[in-house]
């Protein structure tokens, strides 16, 4: 069974009810200040940690005096912007004292679809977690409109944690695990460990959101498992109300752990490989002995580009000879690509007129035969 101690990357959704009190609408700060404890004993052991928050809406439709009944989506829009700059200026406040860097990062259902955006919210998440910042990421409900939203913040979660190829995924929730039926109705219900495949009969077993705050139930719960564990991140429902609730979790309460299907890195390499190239980059031999080793495309490598594709797009790569070694992910385009091929990484700038990354593709986005 995995265990949040043997993770490296650690993705943790909070959710609404989690956060503010239903009561009152106010922010449950003793409990924001436990989870700050908690980040701040994750990262003392070298992990990287990301937090997907619910909670803007809540906030704001207290403090512009909205009912606690379904909103319209208008009103969902002005309460979560009212309530975004006090979620954020929160979790800066409770992770300060730590000397965590807390970085906001708003998305929407269209930065994971379409390519480009994903790799530039890749590229930025990516790089907080390298100085060492804790981004606190939350669906734009601002502009988001039903077509173009996640719906709920378990699916969010576990597209962060695809996005960020992270190796665990903790979902806190109002309950302390997935049940055969729902506790509250059938006092039989039994509460599985581990799961290690999603059954069609563990999928009708799922019921509907239980929660006055929250969007998501137990059906969006599996779904996000299903995300999850197939990009190789194992994924786990846990209880959030108690102080301190990861280290509760590590400590042995009880949760629901579903078992990844591989690791991050080989699951990110199947779906690099499983997209259609729009086009090819041939490369020289030393190219392709630098990414045999590990090592990013660098433009200076390639000799010949065929399109056109688009920044994000997958591209074949071809050694001398014209033989297929494999598939990546472009950061230019063909036309730009074809303007740099055999430059320095170091020219990129006064040739294109802007600044530009240093690689043609980034070892993270190479799938090599």
């Amino acid at each position: 069974m995995a265990t949040l101690s043997d993770g490296t990357r650690i993705v943790v959704k909070i959710g609404s009810a989690l956060l503010v009190d239903r009561a009152t609408g106010q922010l449950r700060r003793d409990w924001l200040q436990s989870l700050a404890q908690d980040v701040a004993w994750l990262k003392g052991q070298g992990k990287d940690v990301v937090l997907v928050s619910s909670g803007s809406i809540a906030l704001g439709r207290g403090v512009l005096g909205l009912p606690p009944t379904t909103l319209a989506l208008e009103q969902s829009q002005a309460a979560a912007a009212v309530g975004q700059i006090r979620l954020a200026r929160a979790y800066e406040e409770a992770l300060e004292p730590y000397g965590i860097t807390a970085a906001q990062v708003l998305v929407t259902l269209e930065d994971s679809a379409d390519r480009r955006r994903y790799l530039n919210s890749r590229a930025t998440m990516e790089q907080l977690l390298s100085m060492g910042a804790v981004p606190i990421v939350n669906e734009n409900d601002t502009v988001a409109t039903d077509e173009i939203r996640f719906g709920d913040n378990d699916r969010l979660a576990a597209q962060i944690a695809v996005t960020v190829a992270a190796d665990r995924l903790i979902l806190l929730s109002d309950v302390d695990g997935f049940y055969s039926a729902n506790p509250n109705d059938a006092p039989d219900a039994i509460r599985y460990e581990v799961i290690d495949t999603i059954t069609p009969e563990i999928e009708a077993q799922a019921g509907d959101a239980g929660s006055g705050l929250s969007k998501g139930g137990m059906k969006t719960k599996l779904m996000a498992a299903k995300t999850a564990t197939a990009a190789g991140c194992a994924m786990a429902i846990s209880e959030g109300s108690p102080l301190r609730p990861l280290l509760t979790l590590e400590n042995g309460a009880n949760a629901t752990w579903f078992t990844a299907q591989s690791d991050p890195q080989t699951a990110r390499k199947q779906w690099i490989t499983a997209i259609k190239p729009r086009g090819s980059v041939t490369l020289d031999a030393g190219a392709v002995a630098a990414m045999s080793k590990g090592k990013s495309l660098l433009p200076a490598g390639v000799t010949a580009v065929s399109g056109p594709f688009g920044r994000g797009d997958s591209v074949a790569l071809l050694a001398p000879d014209g033989r297929p070694i494999g598939h990546g992910l472009t950061r230019y385009t063909s036309a730009e690509a074809e303007l740099i091929k055999g430059r320095q990484s170091s020219e990129i700038e006064a040739i294109l007129g802007a600044p530009g990354r240093a690689a043609l593709i980034h070892r993270d986005d190479l799938a090599l035969s």
